[in-house]
């Protein structure tokens, strides 16, 4: 796959930029069928770090209800990035 068709969006929330801060780890939401080869090619491609570990993990949307009766929204994948200690990502 190609690295900008992998990688959607960085994920900007307090919770992943404590841990970017913290221990070196990015969160970014990719394409549904990418694996974890894909998301550290598509990574090192684009930012030009090390990547060490990449932790993937499927987020269902919550049910809704409405008079018709019950529906779902979809489900996103989140990869969470560990990059070398040297290296940072600069997303702003």
């Amino acid at each position: 796959m190609i690295a900008t068709e992998v990688i959607h969006r960085p994920i900007i929330t307090e919770k992943a930029n404590a841990g970017a801060s913290d221990v070196n780890r990015y969160t970014f939401e990719i394409d549904h069928r990418a694996t974890k080869d894909d998301v550290k090619a598509a990574i090192t491609e684009l930012y030009k770090v090390r990547v060490l570990g990449v932790a993937v993990l499927n987020r269902k949307a919550e049910s809704r209800k409405n008079k018709f009766g019950t529906f779902g929204g979809g489900v996103t994948k989140r990869a969470v990035v560990r990059v070398h200690p040297e290296d940072r990502i600069e997303l702003f």
